[in-house]
């Protein structure tokens, strides 16, 4: 079988990608391991996804955005910093009259689930066959087409192969492209929690010695909580009895939200941070975490992968638009050229984020306390960093962007 164009991966990266391509004619393949149920209806995770600005344009022009349920989507309006056990704060507010809010948060399983809802109406034009419960046992390229051999026998060709199957890629190793990966030999527990006080939709990070305290507001007085520790304590905090664990949060939090109390299971993940030497090779390009897996402090894991797809589809809609190859290798190497100099500074940089903040010795502790005393006080630093984790620009440099459709429930148009 020949398709155009074929997507390893059946995630947000991986569907978004899919559904960027409806403005062309390209017939897709998009292949996932997983059961079309699990895509369906996915787990909850515990894990929430901060949407910039841009992601939700993104989200919005796939028809993925118009799937969420108002309730699953809450605005971040504020944020603030906090370094060990000192009460002053880095806070960003948002003094724009453009912006309803910093960002959104949105449970991954949300997201998962309206990229599936999305891919289904854009299924309905028969441009995209989703094959679930198969994986991909070896894969190749040469000038005239990529291939992948599958585990239920079939072999599929095309002119283009994406992968989009994890920072863990196996895909992306066996097409020969080797990836830097960071350990930071630290884990995360993540869970809801309900509290008696009223987080005002701001974000809170903590900073305390030996781990990190992130708090992301969602709606009413229920809050995302991320606990970030050396790997050798992780099982034990995630094991802890419930009262504990409450009782330690809120302890931590000097009762800025006053009492705290679980509202679902608690999740751990290791954190692994990764960057893909190359994006491409002959036909071939990586997407989503295969390209670029974030550390979870900045945010920005999850909008780098939305904008990987976008700078490819843009490429590959263009350039099928003009009855030309799309895995030719000036494409292929005009995304690489773009998502390189987007991702780096921002991996490299949210790298040195995290070994200067969980740094405890003397040192590191002066130093991160200068750095968020200079960013406080410099308006235009602030102003940058605010522009960065907004995705929406400066003002004075960046005109506003038209009407969009209208969000589900009660969000206003942005």
């Amino acid at each position: 079988m020949h398709y155009d164009v074929v997507i390893i991966g059946a995630g947000p990266a991986g569907l978004s990608f899919a559904c960027s391509l409806k403005q062309s004619e390209l017939r897709v393949l998009v292949i996932e391991k997983n059961s079309e149920a699990n895509l369906q209806v996915p787990a909850e995770d515990g894990r929430e996804i901060a949407l910039t600005h841009q992601s939700v344009e993104l989200m919005q022009r796939s028809g993925a955005w118009q799937k969420l349920k108002a309730e699953d989507i809450a605005p971040i309006c504020a944020a603030r910093v906090v370094d060990g056990d000192s009460d002053y704060s880095l806070n960003f507010d948002n003094q724009r009259q453009d912006l309803d809010a910093l960002g959104y948060l949105v449970p991954n399983y949300a997201i998962r689930q309206a990229y599936y809802e999305a891919t289904i109406d854009v299924n309905e034009q028969q441009q995209i066959t989703l094959l679930t419960d198969t994986s991909v046992t070896d894969l190749g390229s040469d000038e005239e087409r990529a291939w992948v051999e599958l585990s239920d026998g079939q072999r599929v060709q095309c002119d283009l192969l994406v992968s989009a199957d994890s920072r863990f890629s196996e895909t992306r190793r066996k097409m020969g492209i080797a990836a830097t990966m960071n350990d930071f030999s630290r884990s995360a527990i993540v869970c809801r929690m309900e509290h008696s006080a009223d987080h005002e939709q701001t974000a809170i990070e903590c900073f305390h010695y030996g781990r990190t305290l992130a708090l992301l507001p969602m709606l009413g007085n229920r809050s995302s909580v991320v606990v970030t520790v050396g790997s050798e304590e992780a099982e034990a905090i995630h094991k802890m009895p419930e009262r504990e664990f409450e009782a330690d949060i809120e302890q931590r939090l000097k009762g800025r939200l006053g009492s705290m109390k679980l509202c679902g299971p608690r999740h751990l993940y290791p954190l692994v941070g990764v960057h893909a030497k190359r994006f491409v090779a002959q036909r071939f390009a990586v997407i989503g975490d295969a390209a670029v897996g974030m550390h979870p402090v900045t945010a920005h894991g999850f909008n780098l992968g939305l904008k990987s797809q976008e700078i490819l589809a843009k490429a590959v809609v263009n350039a099928a638009g003009k009855n030309q190859d799309v895995g030719a290798a000036r494409l292929l190497d005009a995304y690489q050229r773009k998502h390189m100099l987007a991702t780096r500074p921002i991996y490299h940089g949210t790298n040195l984020v995290v070994g200067l903040f969980t740094d405890d010795r003397i040192p590191a502790k002066l130093a991160r306390k200068l750095t968020m005393r200079l960013a406080n006080n410099c308006a235009p630093l602030k102003q940058v960093i605010t522009a960065k984790l907004t995705e929406k620009g400066l003002p004075i440099l960046k005109a506003r962007l038209p009407d969009l459709p209208s969000p589900p429930g009660w969000l206003p148009r942005f």
